[in-house]
């Protein structure tokens, strides 16, 4: 499915997604055109999403980050629907155990905080709800550990 020079393309844009293709070329040792070949195949296979811009949410006044344990009825799509229509709420994911999401949001202070939090508390299937405030982030990433892959890694 994967070459060893498209884990290294993918650990490159990884790494730093707006790099000019010259650039990726040279470190795999290939042409432009087919490095650039390479990419478009594996964003039509799916394999890359697509490519996005980091914000530092201070900046934007989302500084608190916290994490909603949301237990459910069982009427699991529409809340999950609804949740993710709540524009601080960053991260939706159904979980197994007692509770049916952990929601991850973004936002300004506590008072905005429990604001949002009245919010998901009526919609339709949350049966309770536990939050957890971040006090500090250690790591937050998106990337993908690549080395499961191919058994090694190029860093």
């Amino acid at each position: 499915m994967f070459d060893e020079i498209d884990i290294h393309i993918l650990e490159i844009l990884q790494e730093k997604a707006r790099i000019p293709n010259a650039e990726v070329a040279r470190q795999v040792g290939m042409a432009p055109s087919a490095v650039l070949e390479r990419i478009r195949k594996l964003e039509e296979r799916g394999i890359i999403e697509g490519y996005e811009v980091r914000l530092n949410p201070a900046c934007f006044h989302q500084g608190l980050s916290a994490f909603v344990q949301i237990e459910t009825d069982g009427t699991d799509a529409q809340t999950a629907t609804s949740l993710s229509a709540i524009p601080s709420v960053q991260e939706v994911h159904q979980v197994v155990g007692p509770d049916g999401f952990l929601v991850k949001l973004r936002t300004a202070d506590h008072t905005t905080l429990a604001k949002i939090l009245q919010q998901i508390r009526p919609l339709a299937g949350v049966k309770s709800m536990r939050t957890q405030v971040v006090l500090e982030t250690v790591k937050e990433t998106r990337r993908v550990d690549l080395t499961e892959h191919n058994g090694n890694s190029r860093h």
